[in-house]
C-alpha cells in the first residue's frame, strides 16, 4: 500500500460516500476504483488504518484539473456531505445542541483531515472560520477550501435548516463553472475576499440543533480531547508554534514559545528549518491574519487592531500591513467593508 497516514485528503468514510453520490460521473468514478487498485486498497481498509484518501487521487480522476475545476468539484462534493461522514467527529456532529458547538469541533479538523487547517476568529458581528488549505498545490487547496466550507454550510443546514445569513468567502475570483450559482446570487457565496473564510452571526451560532444530546456530545468531546492530546504530541513544530501564535497576545518573541515548547531557542529554529519554514515567516503569517479580520470587523479600530496585535503605535502596525499586503490598514478596510 502506497497510501500515507498523514497524506493531505479528505476522511476515508467521507470519500467512500462520496464514491456512491452523484458528485462524480461514471468515467470518474472507473477512475477513482483503478487507482485504488493501483495503490493496493479498498475505502474500508483506509479507514480502518486511519487513513485519509489523498487529494491528489482527485487530481488523477479529472485529467486536466485547473483551478476553475477544483473550485467546482470541491463545491459539489462539499454539497454532498453527511453528518456521518467525518470518523470520530460523526457522533459529536449529530448530537451538537448548537451551531456553536458544531464550530467548536473544528477544533478537532486534525483528526480527520490534514488538507485543511481552520482558525477561529470571533468579532463584533459573530464567529469567522479562516480556511488554509495545506497540500502545497493551489488548484487542491483551492479543491479542500470550497470542499470544507461547502461541507460546513451543507452540515448547519442539515442541522437547522435553511440559514442565508451564513456565508462562504473566497479568496479567489469567481470560477465561469460556479458564475451562475444559486449561492451566489442569494449572497452565501462570494468572491474576491481578502481570504477565505465563513462567516457566521453571533445570532446564527446560538441556533438550537434538531438533533440535540447533550450526554453523547460531552462523551465524544471528551474522547476527541484525548485523541487530540496525542496527535499533538507527535505534532510537526511549525504546527505547535502556529498553534501558540494564534492563541497568544500577538507580536511574541521566539524565546517565549521556545519556553512554552521546554526546548532551546536553537533546537526550535532548527527543527522549524528542517520543515522549510522559519519563525519570523509563522510569526506574520498569524499577524496577517490576525490583522485582517479585525479589519473586517467594523467595530474594531485600526488603532484597536495595532494594539490588539501588540504594535507599540498604529504607524509601526501601518507598516508591517502594508508590506504584507501593499495597502495601508485603512485603504484594505475601505475596499473591503462587507466582503
Amino acid at each position: 500500500m502506497r497510501v500515507q497516514l498523514d497524506e493531505p485528503g479528505i476522511p476515508a468514510h467521507a470519500f467512500a460516500q462520496l464514491l456512491e453520490s452523484d458528485a462524480f460521473d461514471a468515467p470518474s468514478i472507473a477512475r477513482f476504483r483503478a487507482i485504488l487498485k493501483r495503490e493496493g486498497v479498498d475505502a474500508d481498509a483506509l479507514e480502518r488504518i486511519g487513513a485519509q484518501a489523498p487529494l491528489r487521487w482527485f487530481r488523477d480522476a479529472s485529467p486536466g484539473l485547473d483551478a476553475d475545476q477544483a473550485a467546482r468539484l470541491g463545491h459539489v462534493c462539499g454539497q454532498q456531505a453527511r453528518l456521518t461522514s467525518y470518523g470520530p467527529l460523526s457522533l459529536p456532529l449529530i448530537s451538537a445542541g448548537s451551531v456553536a458547538e458544531i464550530f467548536e469541533l473544528l477544533a478537532f479538523l486534525p483528526l480527520i483531515t490534514t488538507a485543511i487547517s481552520a482558525h477561529l476568529h470571533t468579532t463584533g458581528e459573530g464567529l469567522v472560520v479562516v480556511l488554509i488549505g495545506q497540500t502545497g498545490d493551489p488548484d487542491l487547496d483551492s479543491l479542500a477550501v470550497h470542499y470544507s466550507g461547502s461541507a460546513l454550510m451543507r452540515l448547519i443546514h442539515l442541522h437547522v435548516g435553511e440559514l442565508p445569513s451564513v456565508s462562504l468567502h473566497i479568496n479567489r475570483p469567481v470560477p465561469s463553472s460556479l458564475a451562475d450559482h444559486e449561492d451566489i446570487r442569494m449572497g452565501n457565496l462570494v468572491f474576491d475576499a481578502p481570504m477565505s473564510f465563513v462567516h457566521v452571526p453571533t445570532a446564527t451560532l446560538e441556533a438550537v440543533c434538531r438533533f440535540s444530546d447533550r450526554i453523547a456530545y460531552q462523551h465524544a468531546i471528551a474522547d476527541l480531547r484525548q485523541s487530540l492530546d496525542h496527535r499533538i504530541r507527535n505534532k510537526s513544530f511549525s504546527g505547535q508554534v502556529r498553534r501558540l501564535l494564534n492563541e497568544g497576545p500577538g507580536l511574541q518573541r521566539i524565546q517565549n514559545v521556545a519556553n512554552e515548547l521546554m526546548i532551546s531557542t536553537s533546537t526550535l529554529k532548527r527543527r522549524l528549518a528542517d520543515e522549510g519554514t522559519t519563525f519570523r515567516e509563522l510569526l506574520e503569517v498569524s499577524l496577517y491574519e490576525r490583522a485582517t479580520l479585525r479589519l473586517l470587523d467594523p467595530a474594531v479600530t485600526v488603532s484597536e487592531t495595532a494594539t490588539d496585535l501588540g504594535y507599540s503605535d498604529l504607524t509601526n502596525f501601518s507598516h508591517a500591513f502594508k508590506r504584507w499586503t501593499g495597502q495601508s490598514p485603512g485603504r484594505f478596510r475601505r475596499e473591503h467593508q462587507g466582503s
